[in-house]
């Protein structure tokens, strides 16, 4: 990536942090500590650090049409926003079904998803769900309950290689399903079946619904314990760029995991003032949601 590369794709992350705050402050609520942690990390990801098809123009928002099933074998999932899939395109799993809205943003900024279409959001009949699906923009499959789309992902990644695709699996992932066993499962598996075209970069901001995930259940060392799974691990800070798409480049003879440790406050210093609660925020009162305004129409990134 050039410097102005870089430019684009921190401009795209601060805008990402922008929208959803104000989609915050105008809904009374969202999952706004998620846009300050991972904002860097969608907009790489839709930036070219996965090798997604390019879309002639931003698609609109579709109305829900349902479930598959043998009488609706036409459905398509939300993987229609990552252009057409081929051999040698990336595939990408969104696995935390709660960074829907974060998704959406990153889908806007990059050019992928109407401009408009968080004016449809949790509406009754479209698809830009509050917790994501697999109709839903940017996502290929059901996650939940959480911890699920990695299985999934190492399924599909077994299905590349056997049909010899050179396209890579990139799974999002946050920190909080390594507290779940599934996920260990996961990792045991698509390194017992050498699926080296796997590739999961993890959203590392130790906070979950509760509170600080080590007053909870504590997953560290989170790279020594990944690495006796097999896998070529790299830690790096989830908010400099130049580190994330120099390691997400890497070539590596086994499954890859990169650990991008991030601030769930960062840019948004005002979210200090739910600690240590931040996973999702609903105003208390209306001078509180005035605040926040206050702080949107002051941003100045």
């Amino acid at each position: 990536m050039t410097n102005l590369d870089l430019e684009k794709v921190q401009k795209q992350a601060n805008n990402i942090r922008k929208r959803v705050l104000e989609h915050t402050v105008k809904n009374n609520g969202g999952y706004l500590s998620q846009a300050c942690s991972a904002a860097e990390i969608a907009a790489a990801l839709y930036g070219g650090l996965a090798n997604l098809a390019p879309l002639k123009a931003p698609l609109a928002p579709a109305l829900f049409q349902g479930v598959p099933s043998k009488n609706f074998t036409e459905y398509q999932t939300g993987a229609v926003f990552h252009g057409e899939q081929t051999p040698t395109s990336d595939r990408l799993i969104i696995s935390p079904a709660h960074y829907a809205l974060v998704i959406y943003t990153a889908l806007i900024e990059s050019g992928r998803l109407r401009e408009d279409s968080l004016d449809f959001f949790n509406k009754d009949g479209y698809n830009i769900e509050m917790i994501g699906a697999e109709h839903s923009p940017g996502f290929e499959t059901t996650t939940g309950s959480l911890a699920q789309a990695l299985s999934q992902a190492g399924g599909i990644a077994l299905a590349r290689k056997l049909k010899k695709e050179s396209g890579k699996v990139w799974v999002f992932m946050s920190d909080g399903e390594f507290q779940e066993g599934q996920t260990w499962e996961a990792l045991a598996a698509i390194n017992y079946h050498d699926l080296t075209n796997v590739k999961i970069i993890v959203d590392v901001n130790r906070n979950q619904c509760d509170g600080p995930m080590d007053t909870v259940m504590t997953i560290e060392p989170l790279a020594q314990r990944i690495k006796s799974f097999g896998w070529t691990v790299d830690v790096i800070d989830g908010h400099n760029l130049s580190q994330m798409y120099q390691v997400g480049a890497k070539e590596t003879f086994k499954p890859h995991a990169i650990l991008a440790y991030t601030d769930p406050m960062k840019n948004i210093e005002i979210l200090s003032e739910r600690l240590p609660i931040l996973h999702y925020v609903r105003f208390s009162s209306e001078s509180e949601r005035e605040k926040y305004r206050e702080f949107y129409e002051a941003w100045n990134l």
